[in-house]
């Protein structure tokens, strides 16, 4: 079993140092809590409402900032892994909607969010590239950001990649629904876990930021797309799950989600 944990947290729109401290707390608290796996929010070093790319630029920080090295460190020190959102200064001087991989090895992998949400569109510049799947001490971690898990097509290529979990660092807004029910983006989870046999973990954030009401839905998912463990509240999600069972796309003797698929017939998909 793999010890996973999202940290829903509350970043302060702006403030590099504050949110620095506050991402290495998590990460030290889930460490404390014994973690393998460790999912931050969406832009947790920086806040999400900005009103122009310019603001943005003003706290976006390049992969090998000190900020990113230190969550680095802890994960070497630790031997766990840490996924979290960052406002990205681009080699190109582009600013980017990011996340970072970082493991025992370092900052392995950057992941820009291809699919921008509303008004994010006046902010970053999407990416440009597949999600990565990396290689870890507890299996193979893919990451999507936010709304990317919303596009079964992007979900469906990581899994086929060979992700046993899917990391989403998000920012879900709130929006109305029924009593009882669960956030939409929780369901969506769950069904991109149980289509693919792939757990995913979902780190939320909460807090009023310039008029904006955050859903607090972290949510972690086990490969058969069961919830695992879920919070609405301020803190740590945490729940140990089986991703050797990822391996194994059969659900029954003679059903296989990837076996049975008809890939010749999905050209509209990419149309």
């Amino acid at each position: 079993m793999t010890r996973v944990a999202c940290q829903q947290l509350t970043p302060a729109i702006g403030d590099l140092e504050a949110n620095r401290a506050l991402s290495l707390a998590a990460i030290e608290e889930a460490v404390d809590a014994g973690a393998e796996v460790i999912v931050l929010p969406e832009l947790i070093t920086s806040g999400y409402m900005f009103e122009s790319t310019e603001e943005a630029a003003q706290v976006a920080i390049a992969p090998d900032h000190e900020l990113l090295r230190e969550w680095a460190d802890v994960a070497a020190r630790a031997s766990v892994v840490v996924i979290g959102g960052f406002c990205e200064r681009g080699d190109d001087g582009l600013v980017y909607n990011s996340a970072a991989v970082a493991d025992a090895a370092g900052v392995r992998a950057v992941y820009r969010k291809l699919h921008l949400w509303d008004n994010e569109h006046a902010i970053f510049t999407p990416g440009g590239e597949a999600p990565p799947v990396i290689e870890t001490s507890v299996g193979r971690i893919g990451v999507v950001i936010c709304y990317d898990l919303e596009f079964p097509e992007l979900t469906r290529s990581v899994a086929l990649a060979g992700a046993q979990l899917l990391a989403v660092p998000t920012n879900w807004p709130l929006f109305p629904r029924p009593d009882g029910e669960r956030p939409s983006e929780a369901t969506i989870a769950m069904a991109t876990g149980r289509i693919n046999k792939m757990a995913v973990a979902c780190a939320d954030r909460l807090g009023l930021e310039r008029g904006q009401d955050w859903t607090g839905g972290a949510t972690i998912v086990d490969p058969d797309g069961w919830v695992a463990a879920e919070s609405r509240a301020p803190g740590m999600v945490i729940a140990d799950l089986d991703l050797q069972s990822a391996l194994d796309k059969r659900l029954t003797d003679r059903a296989d989600v990837f076996g049975d698929r008809r890939p010749e017939l999905y050209g509209a998909v990419t149309r």
